[in-house]
């Protein structure tokens, strides 16, 4: 069963209301202008029907002017004969016609009214599906940002994220006793060749495992950023 029951509830809707009452706003717009576009249609081929009826009673109506033109004509033929009777006999004919005239002449103007009528719920149609699709561009554009939004959050709150931070700072603080080691070391006495080049080892070592981790870290740095900018 659609949404709406019949043209006027559609031009009558109040598209906030029902997508605040759906449970899925995304999918009730998908199916409101489905429903609408359907709808439109249905009424342009009404409408077209319509006009198609407005030709071809034009032309009845063009015939019934030249066959009362031609009663018209036969019975000035006759008088002209003196034949009183066929000229009486042509203008009842000619009567009969232009009462059949007078009719498809409501007719034509009941097919122009119903037209208009059409017209007018056209452009109020076209305006609601308008509506219609700029909530759904409205829609679609806060759902992604949500789903952006709890991506970064995702991204932020992960364990694996927290885990590489402690790593780091534990990194730092192993890193600063081994400079502070070395610097003791220092103190009142010269380093022999071999425990310089130990020393070298030990913070080359140490700052390969540091630049890894910050290469590690620096892949997942901008969608915190991004989080942090909102």
């Amino acid at each position: 069963m659609g949404i709406f029951s019949r043209l006027t509830d559609i031009v009558n809707s109040n598209i906030n209301a029902l997508l605040d009452q759906a449970e899925d706003p995304e999918k009730m717009v998908r199916l409101i202008i489905q429903e609408m576009e359907e709808t439109l249609v249905e009424v342009r081929s009404t409408a077209a029907r319509i006009i198609a009826d407005q030709k071809d009673m034009d032309r009845r109506l063009k015939r019934a002017d030249d066959a009362m033109a031609e009663w018209q004509r036969k019975a000035e033929l006759a008088l002209s004969r003196d034949r009183e009777d066929l000229a009486k006999g042509a203008l009842i004919e000619r009567a009969k016609v232009a009462d059949m005239k007078v009719h498809l002449e409501e007719e034509r103007e009941h097919l122009a009214e119903q037209l208009i009528h059409l017209e007018g719920d056209i452009v109020k149609l076209e305006s609601k599906l308008r509506e219609a699709k700029a909530k759904k561009a409205t829609i679609q554009t806060r759902h992604e940002s949500v789903s952006q939004k709890i991506r970064v959050r995702r991204t932020l709150y992960d364990g694996r994220i927290t885990d590489a931070f402690e790593r780091f700072e534990k990194m730092e603080h192993r890193l600063d006793r081994l400079e502070g080691e070395a610097e003791s070391m220092d103190m009142g006495r010269g380093k022999s060749l071999s425990e310089q080049i130990d020393e070298l080892e030990g913070l080359e070592e140490i700052e390969n495992e540091l630049a890894e981790l910050k290469t590690k870290m620096s892949k997942n740095k901008p969608a915190a950023v991004a989080e942090k900018g909102k």
